[in-house]
């Protein structure tokens, strides 16, 4: 096992900058996720690590061993990309074995070696099979099999699981977990879902054009999001965002009016906020209420999804573009046009300045299902 340490890090293609002063530390077995929208440069990232690009400037570590200028052979990386990659004609046992028998390893060594790997996958019965026979989790499990069996510091996936189907990488984001939690290497991953970035994270690096915008824990980015980007980019539905005008700032809280006129109280700190100041009032859709006699706003219900467990429900409110999302019980019975009243706890706002820095906030309120009511009728969920 190793650690991973980028200071400076710059990736540069001609004139086009990629990566910007990149500057982490990755602990030794620490499960790693970068993620972000399609061109913030995890990949390239995760692809200077592996030292299939060059880096333009900054240092590296690998182990405390500097490896800019180290082929990728010789890093103590395995990498496991989005294609399987496996050859057609030969059996898992020989698609698992190439890369030691290229290395010239003893074959009763390869047959330890892979045994072993193909034990902790689950795949121990197919080893004679060949790719065509199996389904997408078990040729991606006999890819992982491929990287294990090099035994490397550090292992590298770029977005495994992208080419399988849903339930299939709900199943995959237990054996990823279960694969650090046995093997206890250092792993990167890097994903465009930042729902499989909470469930199998140590830690997350959140990037936007080439640059970090956060690094935390899952529940710490959930909860203490650093600006907007971070705020709408982790959590599912994605956080609501309304328009507001800041009208008192104190230490411990912050009185803000809406688009519609309401004010809202956010517990939050004011620090060097003014009176007067745009800001704009964050809200996760889990986190709205009907047991509140204040800090209210009155919607209008334009789109309903039932997803069994769950309802999303959609509303518009006065002066805001975007719908606002908000979760439900699955039991919960609404149509379009329904009047709801948001109630809206003071300390579940998150708040943030014309810059897109968020307020300090003083509690962190636990994930729950939002309560909602048709106008003068309660539907509360248990």
């Amino acid at each position: 096992m190793a650690d991973v340490k980028l200071v400076g890090i710059c990736k540069a293609f001609g004139e086009t900058r990629i990566l910007q002063q990149v500057d982490l530390e990755i602990e030794d077995g620490e499960f790693m996720v970068f993620v972000g929208p399609s061109g913030c440069g995890k990949s390239t990232l995760l692809r200077v690590i592996a030292g299939l690009e060059d880096i333009t400037s900054g240092e590296l570590t690998i182990g405390g061993r500097r490896v800019n200028d180290v082929p990728p052979a010789e890093r103590g990386i395995a990498m496991v990309f989005q294609s399987y990659a496996l050859y057609p004609h030969m059996s898992l046992f020989d698609n698992m074995a190439f890369g030691l028998k290229l290395a010239k390893v003893k074959p009763d060594e390869i047959e330890r070696a892979v045994h072993q790997a193909a034990k902790i996958l689950n795949i121990d019965h197919l080893l004679d099979r060949k790719p065509k026979d199996l389904s997408g989790g078990q040729r991606q499990r006999v890819a992982i099999g491929r990287a294990i069996v090099r035994k490397p510091e550090v292992f590298l996936f770029d977005e495994p699981l992208s080419n399988l189907d849903a339930s299939l990488r709900v199943r995959m984001r237990y054996e990823f977990a279960k694969l650090h939690q046995d093997l206890k290497t250092t792993m990167v991953y890097v994903t465009h879902d930042q729902v499989e970035a909470m469930t199998l994270a140590d830690r997350i690096v959140v990037l936007s054009a080439g640059k970090i915008e956060q690094v935390g824990s899952p529940l710490e980015l959930y909860e203490h999001p650093n600006n907007l980007f971070v705020a709408g980019f982790i959590g599912s539905p994605r956080m609501n965002f309304i328009g507001a005008e800041l009208v008192e700032a104190g230490a411990d809280h912050a009185l803000v009016r809406v688009s519609t006129g309401d004010l809202i109280r956010c517990t939050v700190a004011g620090g060097d906020a003014r009176p007067g100041d745009k800001v704009t009032l964050g809200l996760r859709p889990e986190h709205v209420r009907t047991d509140l006699s204040e800090n209210t706003l009155q919607a209008t219900v334009t789109f309903v999804e039932s997803l069994g467990s769950t309802t999303h429900a959609y509303c518009a409110l006065p002066g805001v573009e975007e719908a606002l999302t908000c979760e439900l019980d699955g039991k919960t019975a609404l149509c379009g046009g329904d009047a709801l009243t948001l109630g809206i706890p003071p300390d579940a706002c998150y708040l943030f300045d014309a810059q897109g820095q968020a307020f300090h906030r003083h509690a962190a309120m636990p994930a729950r299902r939002c309560n909602l009511s048709r106008a003068g009728t309660a539907m509360s969920t248990p």
